[in-house]
C-alpha cells in the first residue's frame, strides 16, 4: 500500500503534501518498487505493519518516560561527558535557530549491555530500562536490514546484503537517542508561533534513521524545491530517512531528506525515538559499483565512516556533497 498523508498545517514556504506511506506486509516485489520510489523521490517514508511488536514499543516508552520524569539531580548523573557524547544531556542546541527546552539521552546501540559508554547510564537505571531498550534496539535493527535487503534487492544488486552487513558488524557505530521536548505549561508566557523552530535543520550522515514518535506534531521533511512538509505521526509506527551515508552508496540515487523539529506548543511533551544505523568507524564508504555504469558516472569519493562522522558533526549544516567528486 503506498497512500497520501496529507496535513493541515502550513507555516510559510510549507506545503500540506502526500508523503507515502508503506505496508511492510506487501509482497516483496511491490514493497521495494514502492520503498525505492520513496527513496528517490523524498528520501523518506512512513513505515506500517512493519512487524515490531507493540508491547516493545510501549515498554520503550514506559522506560524513558520514566527516565525523563526524574529529577534534574538523578538525570544528571549519568551526563554525557566529551569526548564521549552517550549519556544524558538537557540544553537549548542553540544553532540553526532552535529555540526551546530539549532533554535527550544518547547510547550506543551496538553493544548496550558492555560498551563502557552505555554502562554508567544502564548501571544506573531499573532492569526494566535496560531490557526494555534492548530489545527495542534490537526490533528495530533487524527492522532495517530487511528494508535494506528489500532495497538491495529491488536495485538489482547480486548482493542483498551489501548494506544490511554494515548494520550487522560487530563494530557497527550505530547508535540510539531519545529526544523530549517538554510541553508548554498552561501558565507560560512563551510564545506559540508556528515558525519557532525546536531542531533545526538537518540530513543524517548515517545510512538509515528510523524514528517513532508520539501523536505530538512538530517534524517536518524539506523536498528538493525547498518546501518544507509535515509529518503526521502514529505511535505504533515508524518514519524512515535516508540518510547521507546511504546516498553515497547508491551513487546519488537515494537523497538524504533535510528535515528539522518545530517547537512543541502543546501542553503535551513530545518525545521521539531515533535508531541510527551506521557502518563500523573504519569501514570505507563508496559508491556500489554496479550503480556506475555509461551515463551514470561515479559522483562521490571514498572516505571511511570516521571522517564523514567528524566532518558532518563538526559542520552542523553540512551535507555530503562536500564528498563529491572535484570538491576540495
Amino acid at each position: 500500500m503506498f497512500l497520501s498523508s496529507p496535513s493541515p498545517l502550513r507555516t510559510k514556504k510549507t506545503q500540506a503534501i502526500g508523503i507515502p506511506i508503506i505496508d511492510l506486509s506487501l509482497d516483496t516485489a511491490t514493497l521495494s518498487h514502492h520503498i525505492i520510489t520513496a527513496c528517490q523521490d523524498y528520501g523518506f517514508f512512513k513505515l506500517v505493519n512493519h512487524g515490531v511488536p507493540i508491547q516493545v514499543i510501549s515498554k520503550m516508552e514506559e522506560a524513558v518516560q520514566g527516565f525523563f520524569s526524574k529529577p534534574s539531580s538523578e538525570k544528571v548523573k549519568v551526563k554525557a561527558n566529551p569526548p564521549s557524547p552517550f549519556g544524558y544531556g538537557c540544553r537549548n542546541i542553540g544553532f540553526n535557530g532552535d529555540v526551546g527546552e530539549l532533554e535527550y539521552i544518547l547510547l550506543q546501540a551496538n553493544s548496550l549491555s558492555t560498551c563502557s559508554d552505555n554502562f554508567s547510564v544502564v548501571a544506573n537505571q531499573p532492569t526494566n530500562f535496560r531490557c526494555a531498550v534492548e530489545d527495542y534496539i534490537q526490533a528495530v535493527k533487524e527492522l532495517t536490514c530487511e528494508l535494506l535487503e528489500i532495497l538491495a534487492l529491488g536495485l538489482s544488486l547480486p548482493d542483498t546484503n551489501v548494506f544490511s552487513r554494515l548494520i550487522q558488524d560487530v563494530d557497527s557505530d550505530s547508535c540510539f537517542r531519545v529526544n523530549h521536548y517538554p510541553g508548554i505549561k498552561p501558565e507560560s508566557n512563551q510564545p506559540k508561533s508556528d515558525h519557532r523552530i525546536g531542531f533545526g535543520e538537518h540530513s543524517d550522515p548515517q545510512i538509515f534513521t528510523i524514528l517513532r514518535s508520539n501523536d505530538v506534531p512538530g517534524l517536518q521533511i524539506s523536498t528538493v524545491d525547498g518546501l518544507w512538509i509535515p509529518v503526521t505521526t502514529e505511535p505504533t509506527d515508524f518514519c524512515v530517512f535516508v540518510g547521507d551515508t546511504l546516498e553515497v552508496l547508491t551513487n546519488g540515487r537515494f537523497k538524504s531528506v533535510r528535515h528539522r523539529v518545530m517547537a512543541n506548543k502543546s501542553i503535551k511533551s513530545r518525545m521521539s525515538m531515533m535508531y541510527f544505523a551506521a557502518p563500523s568507524l573504519n569501514e570505507w564508504i563508496s559508491p556500489i559499483p554496479q550503480l556506475i555504469y555509461p551515463g551514470n558516472l561515479r559522483l562521490y569519493k571514498s572516505f571511511t565512516w570516521n571522517e564523514y562522522k567528524k566532518a558532518a558533526y563538526s559542520l552542523r549544516l553540512g551535507r555530503i556533497d562536500g564528498c563529491r567528486k572535484g570538491e576540495v
